[in-house]
């Protein structure tokens, strides 16, 4: 991403993350670390991947989608300061739902871009064990609602499985389908693991008694049998969407470090990528979650490419249904997607997905030697985010 007036390149120089472990207050990894841990893991592991003093980060933008109760009062912040690095660097966070760490990461690069910054630390973190989605019904019923009827008047805003059971009925999306692409995500997940594919980009913790370097919801040998005998959630008669077809509720973080050409010079930091083209889009709301789809055609039109252009794509598999309607109105070539699983094997944790995304595209792209990648996700409320990446 090239500002105009000042010709300066945003670069990936690092991304990496956590692993990602089950929500549930009995055996999820991260079920007793508060979030300032879990996101100043991702800091340490970052500046000591780059070499980079404290210092040298001019600022720090996070994404968390429920900045409550231990992620209130700005997470990035907190994290920085208990990690005991200098209170002289900045720090913010931000909510775009889904896509809240993919928008940590443009807006990064947007400050590096414009000649503001030279190195910029974005991310994202979710505890969803220690505050859950529904945490805020618990605000609401304190301070009012997000949707009063004069918004719900205009709009109906459906959960985000009944967004997925939507686009499943509008696309024709049978309920087999749905499945196959679950079983797909996980095996896929699996050979990664067993492959060390995982390695480049994860941060082995010490966790629930065991030293972690993989994620927790990957279930080898999931079968169509297996997910066939699952309850539809989310419409008990018409419903096709199972818990198998939809990504589990997930801890983690994840970070991305960005610079300038002159930053990179000076630091001696490696050019992982650097940032294309970034958008964003609105969406009807009351289908919510097709944003996926007029992002990568606005990127794809923008910079005069096909979907053929594009040799490597993480698109967030919030649900089944979310990727193979993208899928049919993309006309993707699906050996270039998800190519090691994507969220219904590896996890969702909301706030933080967009930046792990960004860590597991480069390090695969760079397995590979494929030099232009897409990141590109659906948000609730009906947005949808896309970055295109190339290595050069």
């Amino acid at each position: 991403m090239v500002f105009a007036g000042t010709g300066r390149d945003a670069w990936i120089v690092e991304a990496l993350r956590t692993p990602m472990g089950r929500a549930h207050s009995e055996r999820g990894w991260f079920r007793d670390v508060h979030a300032n841990e879990m996101l100043g893991s991702v800091y340490a592991a970052l500046l000591d991947s780059t070499g980079l003093a404290p210092l040298d980060v001019e600022d720090l933008i996070v994404g968390c989608t429920a900045p409550f109760g231990e992620q209130s009062r700005n997470v990035a912040r907190n994290a920085w300061l208990q990690a005991g690095y200098p209170p002289e660097v900045p720090a913010t966070v931000l909510d775009r739902r889904c896509g809240s760490a993919q928008t940590a990461v443009e807006m990064g690069a947007a400050l590096i871009a414009s000649g503001t910054h030279d190195i910029v630390v974005a991310g994202g973190v979710e505890n969803m064990t220690r505050v859950p989605m529904h945490s805020v019904v618990k605000v609401e019923e304190l301070y009012g609602v997000a949707w009063p009827p004069e918004l719900t008047d205009l709009y109906d805003f459906p959960t985000m499985g009944e967004s997925a059971e939507r686009i499943a009925e509008r696309w024709g999306i049978s309920r087999t389908e749905m499945d196959q692409f679950a079983v797909r995500s996980h095996t896929l997940a699996t050979a990664a693991v067993e492959a060390g594919r995982f390695q480049r980009e994860i941060i082995a913790m010490d966790l629930d008694g065991e030293t972690r370097s993989s994620d927790q919801g990957i279930r080898p040998g999931t079968t169509l049998e297996t997910l066939a005998a699952l309850d539809p959630v989310f419409r008990a008669e018409s419903g096709r969407i199972t818990a198998g077809s939809s990504s589990p509720l997930t801890d983690g973080a994840a970070g991305v470090v960005l610079a300038s050409d002159s930053a990179v010079t000076t630091h001696g930091l490696a050019k992982r990528a650097r940032i294309l083209d970034q958008t964003t889009v609105g969406v009807d709301p009351e289908i919510m979650l097709t944003g996926p789809i007029p992002a990568t055609r606005r990127l794809l039109e923008r910079n005069g490419m096909t979907i053929n252009d594009i040799e490597l794509i993480e698109i967030n598999e919030a649900f089944s249904s979310v990727v193979l309607a993208w899928e049919r109105e993309l006309e993707a070539d699906m050996n270039r997607v998800n190519v090691n699983g994507g969220a219904i094997a590896l996890g969702h944790p909301v706030g933080a997905s967009g930046s792990r995304l960004f860590a597991t595209l480069l390090a695969e792209m760079e397995r590979r030697d494929l030099e232009v990648g897409l990141v590109t996700m659906c948000c609730g409320g009906g947005l949808g985010t896309a970055t295109l990446v190339q290595r050069v």
